[in-house]
């Protein structure tokens, strides 16, 4: 089997769907690994480390596809990339499938069986292959540190000659990889950190890593697929009504929550936003999807009522080198769970198929 790795397009994007080190394992296992002229560059990773790995490196990204059983990336296909593709070819990447809706269909009018790495199930088996897991670890960390960049004070407690400095105070908003990630992170900084969840059963979780957790008096949302599911606007109320004094005394606050396939909810109004503290923070994880906050502007750092709001979008690619061989880790299990070096199972009702492959034989299977 030939499996194509191709270099990204998507603006700023550093990573890359295969590391060195991965591909040199799948080499050992019998696959036949091409990879695009630079694709590894922005993650500092050389041409000739692929090719000391066993990689075969080709300059022309159209010769690339012709000659693959399977092309991978990380970012959706474009146009171009779906126009070289040919029929029975197989595409693994992040494909956000549910709100792609027009590229899902070329790719079925091209007879290309489509695989969406940001679909797989969370269930136990699949842990090692979670793409959005691995990826959100890594952004909870940065955003934290943008944060810090952004702050006018430290993290931690600092008793000195001069007086004592009072830890800064953290307050995170959803609680799942990247939230879990943040708090540890903050915690690890010094910070005093709060963090809030509309699933009650993330309490404990937050309490293992020294976060208190605030709770709403009221039904919250339950978990559908591993994600929280969309909750009522009675209970978005009484969310914020729990959450404004510590919205009010927090010095960084971090967002985190996102629905799949719809836009993010909105969690700190404009109003909630002039309560803050003048020189506080707000990082805002969810900025490509509309933002958890009202006023959040995606790729750019904007000042409201005093507070700087950070939209910061792909924060995983900022850290492409961990992130590229997080990638290329599920990737390869995930492979290697659908085929072997001759060919691909194709166990359409097994589960992790059936969640994942989006098109095949022409049809679209999953919208």
């Amino acid at each position: 089997m030939k499996i194509a790795i191709l270099k990204e397009t998507k603006p700023d994007e550093k990573r890359v769907a295969l590391s060195p080190t991965v591909a040199g394992a799948l080499t050992k296992a019998g696959y036949e690994i091409l990879i695009e002229s630079g694709a590894g560059n922005a993650s500092s990773f050389e041409d000739s480390v692929y090719q000391t790995a066993g990689a075969t490196v080709v300059a022309d990204k159209a010769a690339l596809i012709a000659q693959a059983d399977v092309v991978a990336k990380v970012n959706p296909w474009n146009d171009d990339e779906v126009a070289t593709m040919k029929s029975g070819q197989v595409a693994l990447s992040i494909l956000f499938h549910l709100v792609n809706t027009d590229l899902v269909k070329k790719l079925a009018d091209k007879g290309v069986s489509a695989f969406s790495m940001d679909a797989i199930p969370r269930i136990s088996k699949a842990q090692s292959m979670d793409v959005l897991s691995s990826q959100s670890n890594l952004a909870g960390y940065k955003a934290v540190l943008l944060g810090a960049n952004e702050m006018t004070k430290i993290f931690p407690m600092l008793m000195t000659a001069a007086g004592t400095v009072t830890p800064a105070k953290v307050l995170i908003f959803g609680i799942g990889v990247a939230g879990l990630q943040a708090i540890a992170t903050a915690k690890r900084l010094g910070a005093q950190v709060e963090a809030t969840d509309v699933r009650p059963e993330t309490k404990e979780q937050a309490e293992s890593l020294g976060a208190k957790f605030i709770e709403v008096k009221s039904e919250g949302a339950k978990a559908e697929g591993g994600y929280a599911k969309e909750v009522s606007e009675e209970y978005q109320q009484k969310q914020k009504e729990a959450v404004n004094k510590s919205l009010s005394m927090a010095d960084l606050v971090i967002t985190t929550a996102l629905i799949p396939g719809r836009p993010a909810p909105k969690l700190i109004t404009e109003e909630q936003v002039k309560l803050m503290k003048y020189g506080s923070v707000i990082v805002d994880m969810a900025a490509e999807q509309g933002g958890n906050c009202a006023l959040c502007e995606a790729g750019k750092n904007v000042v409201k009522h005093g507070v700087t709001i950070v939209g910061a979008t792909n924060l995983p690619s900022t850290l492409a080198t961990n992130a590229s061989e997080l990638y290329a880790k599920n990737l390869s299990t995930f492979l290697q769970y659908l085929a072997t070096k001759d060919g691909f199972k194709w166990e359409l009702e097994e589960e992790i198929t059936k969640g994942t492959l989006i098109t095949h034989g022409g049809a679209i299977l999953r919208s």
